[in-house]
């Protein structure tokens, strides 16, 4: 069996370092916004090159919290992409604004930032990028809008832990970035959880505010906030995994580019990394024609791929208004792209299985 993901080998590469860490924290008695997060924040913001990073819930929260730190609310509208996980553009209808969809890059499956500036409108507030896969949107275009007409920039970093633009960290390039920790992220908790990291100390402040209950200091609300706090066992776990990211991430490079040099003299299209980008692979996603083929014959010889995502957001049940959309890439995409098994501990037998499965006849 070739599995799609393998977090039993993560955790027995770390067993010994992390079942320490846990005991540590189930010992000291202190499980909510301790000592743990405080550090894992620290870690975490210093990883990605901010000043500041704030522990909550999940990635979901950190870009609803985000958002709201800016003071999107009704009649706003936040630019984005269709091809995502719904929590990006739930983020943005959350707050009560409306999202404006431009579509993406085919090559990168990230925004297409010449299609930006002819969505931006007087009641345009803030553009969210999302960089998909690992592979960072083209930052560079969009910082230069959000100093042209005003407008913030959060970046959805959720699957791209690790990932660089233009030498520098993801997540780091504009106002705020947003962090996912579900457990199959390049940087994964055991559980849910997520961050926002940012350089604005204002902002800072206002999310570690929201992320619980509005408080200024115990039972003091100073507005109408949410729980959603990263816990310390989360935190301890996701400071021992940070260590070892940047090693996980090379393993997870090498294995990307095995898998493109085996599929080179096939029809089938592999990714790219642009000049500006250094890919984290969270995910190595193909493109077919025969894609629903492909899957059925890996899954058939013992192999478990996935699809993200099968089905855009503006052609979701719940987006109906949004349907008639014309996304042209967008649509062509997803009906291609399939995600292979990549991991660390994969080994290069392991990948041939998969390659020679696809390249079969």
């Amino acid at each position: 069996m070739v599995l799609f993901a393998d977090l039993k080998k993560e955790y027995l590469s770390i067993s010994e370092e992390l079942n320490f860490n846990i005991q540590r924290v189930i010992k000291s008695g202190f499980y909510v916004l301790g000592e743990e997060v405080k550090k894992f924040e620290e870690d975490f913001s210093k990883y990605t090159g901010n000043n500041y990073a704030v522990g909550v819930n999940s990635g979901s929260d950190a870009l609803f919290l985000a958002l709201k730190s800016i003071g999107i609310g009704k009649g706003d509208e936040v630019i984005t992409v269709s091809h995502t996980f719904i929590s990006t553009v739930d983020a943005i209808i959350r707050n009560g604004a409306k999202p404006v969809f431009v579509d993406i890059n085919p090559d990168t499956y990230c925004m297409d930032v010449s299609k930006i500036e002819e969505k931006i409108t007087e009641k345009t507030k803030a553009i969210l990028p999302v960089h998909l896969y690992g592979h960072p949107a083209d930052m560079d275009p969009i910082c230069k809008l959000k100093k042209n007409y005003g407008l913030y920039v959060i970046e959805d970093a959720c699957q791209a832990h690790g990932a660089e633009y233009n030498g520098k960290k993801v997540g780091s390039i504009c106002d705020m970035g947003c962090f996912s920790f579900y457990p199959t992220k390049n940087l994964g908790a055991y559980g849910d959880g997520g961050a926002v990291v940012t350089d604005n100390e204002e902002l800072k402040e206002k999310m570690v505010q929201m992320r619980n209950y509005g408080q200024s200091e115990k039972y003091h609300h100073d507005f109408v906030g949410i729980n959603s706090r990263l816990d310390e066992l989360q935190a301890v776990i996701l400071q021992t995994k940070l260590k070892h990211l940047d090693g996980w991430i090379e393993s997870r490079r090498k294995n990307a580019e095995i898998y493109t040099e085996l599929l080179q003299d096939s029809d089938i299209i592999t990714p790219v990394e642009k000049r500006f980008a250094k890919h984290a692979y969270h995910l190595y996603v193909i493109r077919s024609k025969n894609r629903d083929h492909l899957k059925k014959k890996l899954l058939k010889n013992d192999i478990h791929p996935q699809i993200h995502y099968p089905v855009p957001v503006h052609k979701q049940k719940a987006y109906s208004k949004w349907n008639g959309l014309n996304l042209e890439a967008t649509d062509q995409v997803c009906s291609e792209i399939l995600s292979l098994p990549l991991h660390p501990w994969m080994d290069y037998e392991e990948i041939l299985k998969v390659t020679n499965c696809l390249k079969r006849r």
